[in-house]
């Protein structure tokens, strides 16, 4: 560090040590103590998840931004800038810690834990990641209050921190950010929802409001006027019936088709709006919630807010066969059992590692298969084809930010020598879109042949076998869907 830098950190660290904060005393030296080894954070991260089960992705994504922070400080940090630690004579005695770190002092690693923490938090949840920051600030003041580190190794700390959240970010983008390209579509305003029939699907996996709400009184707090017809239960109405009925009565009321429920019954509910012309709201209900979550539309008031407002946009829906239809993914291969394995992992060790062991399973216990791509035969783990452009990197994306571009997003995981130990490779270092056996590719149409007897087909979480050939194309904004805050911008071209 530069002489004139040093001096400035050395005079900082003075100041701080020579000035008293009432109750600080008291206070700061317990939290820096508290954070040691990050069980302040997961404490945190555990709480958060219990109070509010809708916190839960911020807290995954907090953890495992600390999580990289810390590996990164202790093991390239610590080991780069070999700074010794402050000297202790100007820091009152009862500011001290009992123990005192025995590592290098640049840069912080609280500092680094605290900010990954509140930053991964801020990036998932604002209110959540307001609730966490002043206390992440608190912990890095603490560590110069009590003297074990100078100002620039907590600043230091802290951007590394920053950096950290961002690149886990990069790797498995947020839900926070709204969509960024719209198109408006003409619906109705349904005041109170009036003229909406909403199915809610009872079987549906645990929605972000809590696995105790009650679905059809969690509708009618957001849309006191609509209907809702509850079905997924034994003895009642199955979905596909549901939805019948639902779009029969919406039809004869000049109102919406609505759904509660998660991606597998947004997609039933999508088919069944198409089949009738009508306009659908969609009502986060299930476990993930893609769709809803690409919609911008993450809760119950933000969709009533737009069937009170007539506002929507237009989506693409994707198209395979005579009358298969997908709103978020279709795949061939493998993908059914890598998605399976990577959901159930997930809530356990967080999206990275959940998807690391996804392959790593699917890859031992699986074969690939073969098919015929726009006139030319591949041997594959798996193709996948999104509804539109996905921001996540590899073999199973999980954000968009245009649902009306008019493309389908390909993805190829080839089979053939090394390609297993590859692939592998590329999940666990985080870099398998640039792997040779990796491809990728955004087209409008795509064509596939030959495929194998036997060969699962999987789209928005429905499976079932594949037929001999199929093509795969998109049916540009064929679907209108209630979206707050929509506005106009122009859809991309397809490639």
């Amino acid at each position: 560090m530069g002489n004139a830098l040093s001096r400035l950190d050395r005079a900082a660290f003075a100041l701080v040590a020579r000035h008293h904060w009432p109750g600080a005393d008291r206070v700061l030296p317990r939290l820096s103590r508290a954070a040691n080894h990050g069980v302040l954070w997961l404490g945190a991260a555990a709480g958060m998840a219990a109070v509010a089960p809708g916190a839960r992705r911020a807290a995954l994504r907090g953890v495992a931004s600390l999580a990289l922070a810390s590996a990164v400080t202790n093991t390239v940090g610590k080991r780069t800038v070999r700074r010794a630690r402050p000297v202790l004579d100007a820091v009152p005695l009862v500011r001290r810690l009992g123990r005192q770190p025995l590592t290098t002092s640049f840069p912080s690693g609280h500092s680094a834990s605290a900010a990954a923490f509140a930053t991964g938090v801020a990036l998932e949840s604002a209110g959540w990641g307001a609730a966490v920051a002043p206390l992440a600030a608190s912990v890095a003041f603490s560590r110069v209050y009590t003297g074990v580190h100078y100002p620039a190794d907590v600043v230091a700390g802290a951007a590394l921190g920053v950096t950290a959240a961002l690149v886990v970010r990069r790797l498995v983008p947020s839900r926070l950010t709204p969509p960024e390209v719209r198109r408006v579509a003409p619906v109705p305003r349904l005041p109170g929802g009036r003229g909406l029939v909403v199915v809610a699907n009872l079987g549906s996996g645990a929605s972000g409001a809590g696995e105790d709400v009650e679905p059809g009184a969690l509708v009618r707090a957001a849309l006191p006027a609509a209907e809702v017809l509850e079905c997924g239960v034994s003895g009642g109405p199955t979905v596909p019936e549901a939805l019948a009925e639902a779009a029969r009565r919406a039809k004869e009321a000049g109102g919406a088709l609505g759904v509660f429920g998660g991606d597998g019954t947004v997609s039933a509910a999508a088919r069944t709006a198409l089949a009738h012309d009508l306009p659908l709201a969609v009502l986060p209900g299930g476990t993930l919630n893609h769709f809803a979550g690409d919609l911008g539309t993450a809760t119950p008031a933000d969709v009533s807010r737009a069937v009170e407002a007539g506002e929507a946009v237009a989506v693409d829906v994707g198209r395979f066969g005579e009358d298969g239809h997908f709103v978020n993914t279709f795949a061939l291969g493998v993908y059914p059992e890598l998605v399976r394995e990577r959901e159930r992992w997930s809530p356990r060790v967080g999206s990275w590692p959940a998807g690391v062991i996804a392959a790593w399973r699917v890859l031992r216990e699986c074969r690939p298969v073969e098919l015929t791509v726009n006139g030319r035969r591949h041997q594959v783990w798996l193709l996948f084809a999104g509804n539109c452009r996905y921001e996540g990197l590899g073999l199973a994306p999980q954000r968009r930010a245009d649902l009306a571009d008019g493309l389908l997003d390909v993805r190829v995981a080839h089979a053939g020598r090394w390609a297993r130990t590859r692939l592998l490779a590329g999940a666990l270092a985080g870099t398998l879109h640039r792997s040779p056996v990796h491809g990728a590719a955004l087209v409008g149409r795509l064509r596939v042949e030959g495929i194998e007897p036997g060969t699962r087909l999987a789209y928005d979480g429905e499976v079932a076998e594949a037929p001999s050939a199929l093509v795969l194309e998109k049916r540009r904004e064929a679907l209108r869907v209630y979206c707050p805050h929509a506005t106009t911008r122009l859809s991309a071209t397809p490639l």
